[in-house]
């Protein structure tokens, strides 16, 4: 293959290159360059490039790797980073003009232990604006596009992320799920997205939109390179109070076992009803390839989801309200200058926030306003702990729980900006799995007949069974063979 073509092969064939010394660390960061410079003018995928160090900095790969070190599995390895996830001395945005100057002194612990396997960071990649939003149109930098139809949303909040890999412009990018920022959007741009379970993967450095929720994890175009990154990025933290202790399995290496004798579980409330039919038909097929690699499929009830969407849009406005009250122009980001303090608050906040951020500080402000908070934030809380409990009834009875992820193919580009309520319902197949705090993962299982667009398929599994999980995609993966090159001719 050419160097110049590099850009079409995904991190674990990249690796393997590598390791052989068949190519160079910086002719793949160059590959990928340029690849960035031909399509992000379509599809405005990045916020803030850094392709010429990542060319440098594998240029220093190069040597040691030449010099005889021994190096990581994702060393020389492009990637990009989510511009919610403090980078330091990086632009960090967090999609809002409010923080458009912002350079952490800091960075984030998914970036410093990917920044210690020396991969190679080629840009901090759109979203929409805090991670409040499922179609990356709120960001404060417009709007990302689709490259299987660039008049389509990508999904969001991680957009940007879910862009770039799906259309070459870096095999690896990292994005953060609040309520399926990373399974949504890499549904809709037909690659593959892990949210690992709450805790597994360290929040500190991650700028906050709802706390108890937010999980960082891979997006990549294979199951493999999802577990080569989240074997990287999953480690006790001692400075995330969140952080779960104890050692990570490898969980690369039950990747290719087969899947025959496991249980998986269609949740009954969220794989019909409100689906499009490509869906439905890409989703029962699936099942139908679950049955065929000698695994069973039955119908299970978790009665609570149903309600998911309704506790998530309490629960999350709540501490969203809390989590960005520091922007006030006091301290750091942008500051409009006023005659008073409140004045300078006022104004700052109302030039620097989006639309979408300001309807849910609002709402989360009444949520827990004095005479409404238990009636609306502790009813959610209650909400909450029955999906968790009905979750562990359904895992009782099945080692897996699968649905469609999206409830659609990706949506024209301003279809839903008008109607807040049908935009949230893009949510309605992962909020559950945030709410509950286990594992889920989306991959693509084909396109839909209408549109020819691509299909999630959302496997969940419970806390920490990220293995298996792997394990189950990997093989479906393996047996669906999906051709994701229409995007790579964006």
């Amino acid at each position: 293959m050419p160097s110049t073509d590099l850009w079409r092969l995904t991190a674990s064939e990249l690796s393997s290159l590598l390791e052989r010394r068949e190519v160079k660390s910086a002719e793949v960061a160059e590959s990928i360059v340029a690849r960035i410079e031909e399509v992000e003018p379509k599809l405005s995928a990045f916020i803030s490039r850094t392709g010429d160090a990542a060319v440098r900095h594998g240029a220093r790969v190069d040597d040691d790797r030449a010099n005889g070190s021994h190096l990581p599995a994702l060393a020389g390895i492009p990637i990009g980073i989510k511009d919610i996830i403090c980078t330091k001395g990086i632009r960090t945005t967090a999609g809002s003009k409010i923080l458009e100057s912002y350079k952490p002194p800091y960075d984030a612990t998914v970036w410093s232990d990917l920044r210690e396997e020396r991969t190679l960071l080629v840009g901090k990649t759109n979203l929409d604006e805090f991670a409040m939003g499922s179609s990356c149109e709120n960001s404060g930098y417009g709007p990302t596009k689709n490259p299987w139809d660039v008049t389509k949303v990508p999904g969001g909040s991680s957009g940007g992320s879910a862009a770039a890999v799906a259309a070459g412009m870096v095999p690896i990018t990292i994005g953060t799920d609040t309520g399926g920022s990373i399974r949504q959007p890499a549904s809709l741009c037909g690659v593959v997205g892990l949210k690992p379970t709450y805790g597994l993967v360290s929040r500190y450095g991650l700028v906050a939109f709802a706390s108890s929720l937010d999980q960082a994890g891979p997006m990549t175009r294979s199951v493999r390179d999802a577990a080569l990154v989240l074997k990287t990025i999953s480690r006790h933290d001692p400075r995330d109070s969140t952080s779960i202790p104890g050692d990570r399995p490898d969980y690369l290496s039950g990747l290719g076992r087969p899947i025959s004798g496991m249980r998986f579980g269609v949740i009954k409330e969220l794989s019909g009803e409100g689906m499009q039919p490509g869906v439905v038909e890409r989703f029962q097929q699936t099942l139908t390839t679950i049955n065929r690699l000698g695994a069973s499929v039955e119908e299970v009830s978790v009665p609570s989801v149903s309600y998911g969407i309704d506790a998530y849009y309490v629960i999350t406005p709540a501490e969203a309200s809390s989590n960005l009250a520091r922007y006030d122009g006091t301290r750091y980001g942008l500051r409009v200058e006023a005659p008073d303090v409140l004045a300078m608050n006022r104004a700052t906040r109302e030039a620097g926030f989006g639309a979408e951020v300001k309807r849910r500080i609002l709402l989360g402000t009444y949520v827990l306003s004095s005479g409404y908070y238990e009636a609306w934030y502790g009813t959610a809380l209650k909400l909450r702990t029955q999906i968790v409990r009905d979750f562990e009834a359904a895992f009782s009875k099945v080692d897996l729980l699968v649905t469609p992820t999206t409830p659609t193919t990706a949506f024209a580009i301003g279809e839903k900006t008008a109607d807040p309520l049908q935009m949230y319902l893009n949510d309605i197949c992962t909020i559950p799995a945030n709410l509950a705090g286990s594992c889920g993962i989306s991959i693509p299982c084909g396109l839909a007949a209408e549109d020819g667009l691509p299909v999630g398929f959302q496997i969940m599994g419970p806390a920490l069974a990220e293995a298996t999980m792997l394990r189950a995609a990997f093989a479906l993966e393996s047996e669906i063979g999906f051709d994701g090159s229409r995007a790579l001719s964006a």
